[in-house]
């Protein structure tokens, strides 16, 4: 028991904390186009963008390249060690963000959004990877919900980085030509640390259990004991062929990727365009940068709480169904309560919190059932990538020109996340009957029992989903 304490100590402490960490800035230089767009970004790069086309295509075109990039990045992952891949990762977007500062018109910035989406495809869907080495079945949601609850803490220090720097007015400081600058001095805040978190990731991330210099040998023991519990096949640096064509070939993976789409489609709209929707409210544009911290603080809180509640009950798919109404409730007070500020603005909270917290749960819920390490590289960035799809919807629906209401991106986001809602429920209930017939067949399985994975993954008759 001790030694299994430490090693969960040194597992938390080390790789938890630092992967959080490294996420939140992701998610940081992802979303900060959001706040530069108010910081007159679109003004000095893209000629004013009346109808804000220009800005949607800069939005939407990280997107693309991290869709493409997603499923090929993770599987090749599994061929170097963890801190090495990661900081690359890091190193690599971090350089993206910083040299948005320097962008000049609209072919620099998509530019700059194309390299970044292809370094974070690396980043992404490898962590749930990562995590699925330390961290068993009961443990996953919670530190899921670490994790992908730094995106969420992510979006309230940019609102407050991005208040500060039009309160500080750092341009006359740089060039001497006020507030122009607000938007440079935004991404070269926000990029920066991504470059020094990768060289501290390099450093200071522990590898597999196996091999990681953080954990004696008896440590080192429990921890691949732990690892192999419930699934067992392709550890290390060995890519199952045989496992990837069994991931194209199952359907969960394509329904939970129809789940990701319509909370993803949320998600993009959130990031980028909540700071303008704020503002539509009444208020000006440094308030409004202000009033999105407090959704992102509560989305995740309510992310972790959930995370934690799912993890006892061991059932995420009626979490993610939840998660996904209260979002869906969301944008149904922003479509039907049009003049009431207070009350869209708690729809504001109900879709950030709704949706951070189904994003985060699916996520968790997939890394745990898909059996071997190489479905779970190939379906883990599969369900992501159909997912991003609706991320870039999400960032053509709300056009400058059907503001301050924005009804049809409000209806559109409403409908996939019901959509959602009832995709997670179909899941849910596939699962719970697969279990219920595998136990009427071969009987329930020894709790804690190694299982071999190595020829079918998930569909051997003695794991359970």
């Amino acid at each position: 028991m001790p030694a299994l304490s430490l090693c969960l100590w040194v597992k938390f402490h080390h790789e938890s904390r630092l992967t959080c960490c490294t996420d939140g800035e992701s998610d940081l230089d992802r979303t900060n186009l959001g706040n530069a767009r108010l910081q007159g970004l679109t003004e000095e790069n893209l000629g004013g963008d009346p109808t804000g086309t220009l800005y949607d295509w800069v939005n939407s075109a990280f997107f693309f390249s991290y869709i493409i990039f997603q499923v090929p990045a993770t599987i090749t992952s599994k061929l170097f060690p963890p801190s090495y891949w990661i900081a690359c990762a890091a190193i690599g977007w971090g350089i993206c963000s910083t040299l948005m500062a320097t962008t000049f018109n609209f072919g620099s910035l998509i530019a700059a959004r194309v390299f970044l989406g292809i370094f974070e495809a690396g980043f992404g869907p490898a962590i749930p990877l990562y995590f699925s080495f330390f961290y068993t079945r009961t443990e996953m949601g919670l530190r899921m919900a670490y994790w992908f609850g730094f995106a969420a803490v992510a979006g309230a220090f940019g609102g407050l980085i991005a208040f500060g720097v039009q309160q500080v007015g750092y341009g006359p400081y740089i060039v001497g030509v006020g507030g122009e600058w607000d938007w440079k001095v935004l991404f070269l805040i926000e990029g920066i640390p991504a470059l020094l978190l990768g060289v501290l990731t390099f450093f200071a991330l522990p590898d597999r259990p196996e091999n990681t210099r953080y954990l004696n040998a008896r440590e080192r023991e429990i921890a691949m004991e732990r690892m192999n519990r419930g699934t067992s096949a392709d550890i290390g640096a060995v890519i199952n062929k045989e496992h990837i064509m069994i991931a194209l070939l199952d359907w969960r993976i394509y329904t939970g990727g129809m789940i990701y789409f319509g909370v993803n489609c949320a998600l993009a709209s959130i990031s980028a365009f909540l700071p303008t929707i704020i503002a539509t409210f009444g208020y000006t544009n440094a308030l409004a940068q202000l009033l999105t911290v407090p959704p992102y603080a509560v989305a995740a809180i309510v992310l972790c709480m959930t995370s934690y509640t799912s993890d006892r009950m061991q059932n995420r798919g009626l979490a993610v169904a939840c998660a996904c109404a209260v979002g869906t409730i969301g944008y149904l007070l922003l479509l039907t309560v049009p003049n009431n500020v207070h009350v869209r603005y708690f729809a504001v909270f109900c879709i950030t919190s709704g949706t951070y917290t189904a994003i985060g749960l699916i996520i968790a819920w997939f890394a745990h059932n898909l059996g071997s390490e190489t479905k779970k590289a190939t379906g883990i960035p599969m369900f992501m990538a159909i997912g991003q799809c609706g991320s870039i919807l999400g960032s053509h629906i709300y056009p400058s020109t059907d503001g301050p209401k924005y009804i049809s991106g409000f209806a559109i986001s409403c409908g996939l996340e019901a959509f959602a809602t009832v995709c997670a429920l179909v899941l849910w209930v596939s699962y719970i009957y697969d279990n219920a017939k595998r136990d009427r067949e071969y009987g329930r399985p020894e709790p804690g029992a190694n299982v071999d994975t190595s020829k079918l993954a998930d569909k051997v008759n003695t794991i359970r989903l």
